[in-house]
């Protein structure tokens, strides 16, 4: 699964680039409102084939950045696109690598970088806090060094894997919100606690930024 994200140049007339929490919470609330989409009793088959035939592999996410014409570009490949507190972000359709469109190919994985928020205006660590209403709550490991493009595929891998995890009519308020999702930063005493309540636990491939199994993500509700 691709996954495009918006990182205009500061100042630009594109607007300013997200902070870090904006961009997970996007990314993650598209790759839900995707999976959500293509088991939807309406979907569209050929969504539904790909969504299954990628489940039913290997499920690995690739962030690329983009911005400009090449960002108008890709806003008519199959796919979700979510704007959220100053994000925006495109989950596209899964497929084959080798069959990539040349809008995608041509975005830079690396360079997915983005702020964090002032302290000030970040949203206080919360420990054992209900997330508002119908969001689903994600978490990335604190003692893990990740960009920010390697975090919102950890944070996109939680929410489709809470997808599948949660009760039925959960999901259903889930998807009916939109799939909200919240990003609550925790200190490494406060992961350790949430690895036991989580409903899904993220372990990374490897392939990029991580030693293999690395635990990178969790998500509840």
């Amino acid at each position: 699964m691709q996954v495009v994200v918006h990182l205009p140049r500061p100042g630009s007339p594109e607007g300013d680039p997200p902070t870090r929490r904006a961009l997970l919470e996007a990314a993650a609330t598209a790759v839900g409102r995707l999976v959500d989409a293509a088991y939807a009793d309406d979907a569209d088959p050929a969504w539904a084939t790909a969504i299954r035939r990628y489940e039913d592999g290997w499920i690995r996410k690739v962030v690329r950045r983009s911005r400009g014409i090449n960002w108008r570009r890709v806003q008519d490949l199959p796919g979700i696109g979510v704007e959220h507190d100053g994000a925006s972000v495109r989950a596209l359709l899964p497929g084959p690598v080798g069959d990539l469109p040349g809008e995608v190919r041509k975005l830079q994985v690396g360079g997915t970088e983005a702020a964090d928020e002032p302290a000030a205006d970040a949203p206080d660590a919360v420990d054992g806090d209900p997330p508002p209403p119908a969001a689903l709550a994600v978490a990335v490991n604190p003692a893990v060094t990740m960009t920010a493009g390697k975090a919102a595929a950890q944070a996109g891998h939680a929410a489709q894997l809470a997808w599948h995890a949660m009760p039925s009519a959960r999901r259903r308020e889930w998807a009916a919100a939109g799939c909200p999702v919240r990003l609550v930063p925790v200190t490494q005493e406060q992961w350790t606690a949430a690895l036991d309540r989580s409903g899904v636990v993220v372990r990374d491939g490897g392939l990029t930024e991580v030693t293999p199994g690395t635990t990178t993500a969790l998500a509840w509700w």
